[in-house]
């Protein structure tokens, strides 16, 4: 069974919306290439329509009532939004969930070093990488220093066309041959993604080596004066700092059609994105909804800020203190009475990869918003598998609204897998099916999406949010 293309009778008009809203998005991972950064620009765009801050109501003693808006930031790094529904909490939530990390080279915590002239950062890898496709291209630094007084700075290098880039070296060809017959996974070692930031002597271009001292490090020590003159910090103030190398620069429109964005960080901010959307165009819901973007799930959905934290049932266990008075049994019903879309990207095929792909059973571009009945690996491993009652009811929600849609699988069955979140909130009874937008170099630098799925996606999750 063949899925119709997306594109396929697509009027003036509807090819004007969809690449007006792709041009939202673009510009969203454009800017926002940091989980901090995307969570602090989706708190402005909820603000701007009108929600709350849950925190500050629960300072001031405050109560919540059906058609309120509100949202909690947790630790800066994931963020939960609620719009109240006009039925009771117990009766459910309708729940979309994504995540706003994305793979990346972070920079170790003593860091900085110099290798002759050669100024370079030591770095850590974040995720699921090929190590490789992160050398020998313009790379960006995006973070938080934060200084023993509590003083938090933000960093930005290399975003603005005026800005210097970073990157990491390759071996040249001509000395390669050793590196050359290593196997995918060892032809660059993680040891071996060290940023180089500078090569410049303190004291260049000056008659006296004034400024140098008797500094030894003098490439080093330009460096650190540069970060101190510009951003106010010291050496020692690596040890606490997040900092993130990037690739550098704007998302792209892509192809000579102009179907696609080729951009960093789409696995997973094109359904972080597409979510919030659909939330945010959300009034007076019949049940209470909630968008969930979730930080960690790169690394196993790990840690404070991760969905495997308590941070979810926390704010909802506030909402009902707000709503009702905390009661746990309601916390409970409202758990396992939700209803999710666990979103997260899936693997479009590719005409030059097409031994790892079953072509009945595998996402295409232009052919909608992807669901996945199950991840995992292999045996289905790691999967939350949604039962077939619940597809079925997601599936009218969809063609009810027209929703254009496809069915897939994440690669042949024995030629890898992955998971979501999914089987993380299904732990609280509730059901949950993984869902979201197909795309090509999945965990590369710059990941390509489709402009139809991308507007397909926030039209299923508006469905989903109308219509269970």
């Amino acid at each position: 069974m063949v899925r119709e293309n997306a594109w396929t009778g697509c009027d003036k008009k509807k090819i004007n919306k969809v690449m007006e809203f792709c041009e939202g998005y673009r510009q969203f991972i454009s800017s926002c290439k940091t989980e901090r950064e995307c969570a602090a620009r989706s708190i402005e765009l909820a603000k701007e329509h009108g929600y709350k801050d849950l925190n500050e109501i629960i300072k001031k003693g405050g109560t919540l009532k059906a058609g309120d808006k509100v949202y909690a930031c947790n630790m800066g790094k994931a963020l939960v939004l609620f719009n109240v529904g006009r039925e009771p909490l117990e009766n459910g939530m309708k729940i979309l969930g994504a995540h706003i990390d994305s793979p990346r080279l972070d920079v170790k915590q003593n860091p900085l070093y110099q290798d002759e002239e050669l100024v370079l950062l030591d770095t850590h890898y974040y995720g699921g990488i090929k190590k490789y496709q992160w050398t020998a291209i313009p790379l960006a630094l995006h973070g938080v220093v934060v200084l023993t007084d509590g003083k938090k700075i933000n960093v930005v290098i290399g975003e603005d066309m005026d800005d210097p880039v970073v990157g990491v070296s390759d071996l040249l060809i001509h000395l390669a041959a050793e590196q050359m017959e290593k196997n995918g996974a060892k032809v660059v070692e993680g040891e071996a993604l060290d940023i180089l930031v500078g090569s410049m002597p303190m004291g260049s271009g000056k008659k006296k080596d004034e400024d140098a001292g008797e500094e030894k490090e003098k490439s080093k020590a330009y460096i650190l004066k540069l970060l101190q003159k510009k951003y106010g910090f010291k050496e020692e103030d690596f040890m606490s700092a997040e900092l993130e190398a990037v690739p550098a620069g704007p998302a792209r429109n892509m192809g000579i059609d102009n179907s696609m964005i080729m951009g960093y960080g789409q696995d997973d901010r094109v359904c972080a994105y597409t979510s919030l959307m659909a939330m945010l165009d959300i009034e007076n819901p019949d049940k209470t909804t909630a968008c969930l973007l979730v930080d960690k799930e790169e690394i196993g959905s790990v840690g404070a800020t991760g969905m495997h934290s308590r941070f979810f049932e926390n704010m909802v266990a506030e909402l009902i203190d707000r709503l009702e008075g905390y009661n746990d049994l309601t916390l409970r019903r409202a758990m396992t009475n939700s209803v999710m879309l666990s979103s997260d990207v899936n693997a479009a095929y590719d005409p030059n990869y097409p031994s790892v792909f079953e072509k009945k059973n595998t996402s295409y571009f232009g052919r909608g918003i992807v669901f996945n009945k199950f991840t995992g690996s292999r045996g289905k491993s790691g999967s939350n598998d949604a039962n077939a009652e619940y597809v079925a009811y997601v599936r009218a929600a969809m063609e009810k609204d027209g929703v254009a849609y496809q069915m897939s699988e994440l690669g042949k069955v024995d030629a890898g897998g992955g998971g979501t979140i999914a089987y993380i909130l299904a732990n609280y009874g509730m059901n949950v099916m993984d869902c979201g937008v197909a795309v090509q170099n999945m965990h590369a630098p710059y990941e390509v999406s489709s402009k139809a799925d991308v507007y397909e996606a926030v039209k299923g999750y508006r469905a989903f949010l109308l219509n269970m």
